[in-house]
């Protein structure tokens, strides 16, 4: 069942959804080669608590996920667990965040390069990127879910030719973390749910560089590429308006400022 939500509820959710997106802004400040994803995930809780919420992620499902990131690094497309070992030049790193914060769920999720990648992962997290603002220019009312499937298919596995993760796809959220409708990254258009006013999805491509199949790692909760070719995913929460564009309710903005503040800086040295 889809839930639609009110206005006072959107709004609500705008504030649990910008608070992700200033989490990861906390994590572009200081995401470089030394530090660990398990460091990172420590200084993202702390946020969220101090900003009175609570991360989605920790104590979620079967088995329980432990951490409050997901940190998947490299070949990890999602879900992967911050770890001690030190990050080093040349890793990309797929940072997915969830607060929960007057009774709604906000999600987003950022790629990051740490130090210098090599121009074909450049490129990747360049395309999926753009390819989530090719979902979401089709996630306005009347059109299906299938629109914005299909949107971010061709340009990443058709224009690309990129792997698609099938297992994994966007979803509904509000009071739930995961609500329906789904929302895959390939598909048909004029498929699936309708998109009405109200309804509140979370759009995030799932792009490998190579092949789009993939496996669970054994701690039971990473997906890594089956080919060990590196991922890239990025994630935004937003909602369909009956007229104009999707709102969206994350953002990017701080992210990529202290992303590119953090470049200059190390480049200082």
């Amino acid at each position: 069942m889809i839930h639609y939500k009110t206005k006072p509820e959107i709004e609500l959710m705008r504030i649990s959804s910008l608070l992700v997106s200033k989490t990861l802004a906390e994590i572009a400040k200081i995401i470089r080669p030394g530090i660990s994803t398990h460091a990172l995930d420590i200084i993202a809780e702390e946020f969220i608590r101090d900003n009175g919420a609570t991360p989605s992620f920790k104590g979620y499902g079967t088995p329980a996920f432990p951490f409050a990131c997901c940190m998947s690094v490299n070949d990890a497309v999602v879900h992967g667990f911050p770890t001690k070992a030190a990050l080093k030049d040349g890793d990309i790193v797929s940072v997915d965040v969830g607060t929960f914060i007057n009774g709604f769920h906000g999600d987003s999720a950022y790629t990051f390069a740490v130090g210098e990648i090599k121009p074909e992962e450049k490129q990747l997290l360049r395309v999926t990127k753009e390819s989530l603002y090719k979902g979401i220019e089709k996630a306005t009312y009347g059109n299906r879910v299938g629109d914005i499937a299909y949107a971010v298919q061709h340009f990443t596995e058709r224009e690309h030719g990129y792997g698609v993760v099938r297992e994994l796809v966007g979803h509904g959220l509000g009071r739930h973390l995961h609500e329906d409708p789904q929302v895959p990254n390939y598909g048909k258009r004029g498929t699936g749910a309708k998109l009405k006013e109200g309804m509140v999805i979370a759009i995030e491509p799932m792009i490998n560089l190579g092949v789009k199949e993939v496996y669970h790692d054994k701690d039971g909760w990473t997906i890594r590429t089956a080919d060990g070719k590196p991922a890239a995913h990025y994630e935004h929460t937003i909602c369909i308006q009956r007229s104009g564009k999707a709102d969206i309710l994350s953002s990017f903005v701080d992210i990529e400022l202290a992303e590119q503040a953090n470049i200059n800086l190390c480049s200082d040295y």
